[in-house]
């Protein structure tokens, strides 16, 4: 079990969303790299200055240059000789640049593109290295808000790995309406006085249809809506007292999990084209019975066993309409349309968290994903 949930609880850790994180690793860009690379494309409006304003994310910054976003990392110009070179702030003025024809995006530190460009080439020469630096008040990539629950507090297991865990059966006043302090019983083997457990309620399982129509589950995906400390066993019964709930109620049933300190990704960035088995869609609208828009969260049936990695930027795509032609009373297939981006920022073995950064339509369950390519 502690294989199979150690991903679970790792609520406490710090998470960077922001620019300063995304490039640690290195802040060598492809400007001018290879004349065989395109490119990243500009804007038609791209302003030559833009003044980061309190509320932006780096989507919303890289979409007023690029119409790749997710090529943001190629643009953007580093400096070595500042502690946290790759942080943006509100109130930063950033200034549109060229190399060799290429765009350069940098903080114009009073000496306009002149110096972006001297320090840009200055940093291209420095060994990579990994740096987790503070990212408060700084602008993150999207809003932690907006993916917090899912982040923190969810996990989409196999369906073997809960066969056989404890479980809550009761309250000691018969209700189960459990508030920091309280404390319920549950049952179930392994189960240690001292340990902290997360309380887990279970979803709709995700399943996949064989070809007589028969549905088989393949995930279970649990959202933990308090934790606490087993206090006492009583064979195989243990008292929990709860210390923190989640405004959620408990029910009989809820799955009782170990809670452990996990390393969670220290860095998201936009990715360019990744090698992705094809044939993804969206199975779940999270939080929703209706469609995704910007800023929802969903599931995308490619996990890691497919290449799928947080940070990949995937475009999603419906299924064009079938119409008849009216001259030729034929049926015919419409083109696909693209409808809009997500990005992934949890993976798991055959499912993938994905935030929803841009949408012209509303995106669909059933609606597809594909890796962005240079043309689109």
């Amino acid at each position: 079990m502690k294989t199979i949930f150690s991903t679970l609880g790792f609520k406490k850790s710090v998470v960077a969303l922001a620019l300063g994180t995304a490039f640690s690793l290195g802040a060598v860009s492809t400007v001018g790299a290879s004349p065989n690379v395109a490119p990243a494309k500009l804007k038609n409006n791209a302003a030559p200055v833009y003044v980061v304003r309190k509320g932006d994310t780096l989507w919303d910054i890289s979409g007023k240059f690029l119409k790749q976003p997710w090529r943001w990392k190629e643009i953007w110009a580093g400096n070595r000789y500042i502690k946290n070179p790759n942080l943006i702030y509100p109130g930063d003025r950033l200034l549109l640049c060229s190399v060799n024809g290429r765009p350069l995006v940098g903080k114009d530190e009073g000496d306009g593109c002149a110096g972006i460009i001297r320090r840009h080439s200055q940093t291209q020469v420095a060994e990579p290295q990994v740096r987790v630096e503070s990212s408060t008040n700084s602008i993150p990539l999207i809003p932690l808000s907006d993916i917090e629950s899912w982040l923190y507090r969810a996990d989409i297991v196999s369906p073997d790995s809960v066969t056989n865990t404890p479980y809550v059966v009761g309250a000691p006043d018969g209700r189960l309406i459990v508030g920091d302090g309280q404390t319920l019983y549950a049952r179930g083997n392994g189960m240690e006085v001292g340990q902290k457990y997360g309380i887990y309620h279970t979803t709709e399982p995700y399943f996949t249809v064989d070809e007589k129509g028969k549905k088989h589950i393949i995930g279970v995906e649990v959202m933990e809506v308090a934790s606490g400390i087993a206090t006492e066993m009583n064979g195989d019964i243990a008292t929990v007292e709860v210390s923190k709930s989640y405004n959620q109620e408990i029910n009989r049933g809820d799955l009782i999990l170990p809670e452990y300190e996990s390393g969670l990704p220290s860095l998201f960035f936009p990715a360019d084209e990744h090698s992705v088995r094809e044939g993804g869609q969206i199975v779940r609208v999270l939080g929703s019975i209706g469609d995704a828009a910007k800023r929802s969260v969903i599931t995308i049936n490619r996990g890691t066993a497919d290449g799928a990695e947080i940070g990949q930027i995937f475009n999603v795509y419906q299924q064009g309409n079938v119409v008849k032609d009216t001259r030729s009373n034929q049926m015919i297939h419409l083109p696909d349309h693209k409808v809009g981006n997500v990005m992934i920022f949890k993976t798991f073995d055959q499912f993938s968290y994905a935030y929803v950064l841009e949408s012209a339509l509303p995106m669909k369950v059933g609606s597809f994903v594909r890796a962005p390519r240079d043309s689109d």
